[in-house]
């Protein structure tokens, strides 16, 4: 019953989660990995709490994880190393990410590792993405 209403709710949002196992999400995934291994370092798996994609767009909101639910040790990944994030008041390797689709290619357009703040809501991120992010984007 649960699963129904989320569903519905997403369908009446105009925007669907792609399931579990499809291309397009593995897609989704992919395009991001990259982004976040390179801060993390690798390998990285993703828990997903939200993903949507309306059309060519995509937002994502979930956990990076090491294969099998590893914990990563924010302090000792190569973005703390340099100092492209400071362990020590993130919100550990949370990741969102907003997508568009290029032809056949998604790509992470805008995304943010360790966020403590909706840093999607914002005008000129919503004039694109608010099919996406639409509570995100109310009053603005």
């Amino acid at each position: 019953m649960v699963a129904v209403f989320l569903a519905g709710a997403g369908a009446a949002q105009g925007w669907s989660e792609p399931e579990r196992g499809s291309q397009t999400r593995a897609a989704l995934m992919d395009a991001l990995r990259p982004h976040v291994e390179w801060i993390l370092g690798p390998p990285v798996e993703f828990v997903v709490w939200e993903l949507r994609r309306q059309g060519d767009l995509a937002f994502f909101s979930g956990w990076a994880q090491r294969p099998g639910g590893g914990e990563i040790d924010m302090a000792r990944t190569p973005g703390a190393v340099w100092g492209a994030l400071d362990p020590s008041i993130g919100d550990g390797p949370t990741v969102q990410a907003l997508y568009h689709r290029s032809g056949e290619t998604w790509v992470a357009v805008h995304w943010a590792i360790s966020a403590t703040d909706v840093w999607y809501a914002w005008g000129p991120i919503c004039a694109v993405w608010r099919p996406v992010i639409p509570k995100a984007c109310r009053g603005l």
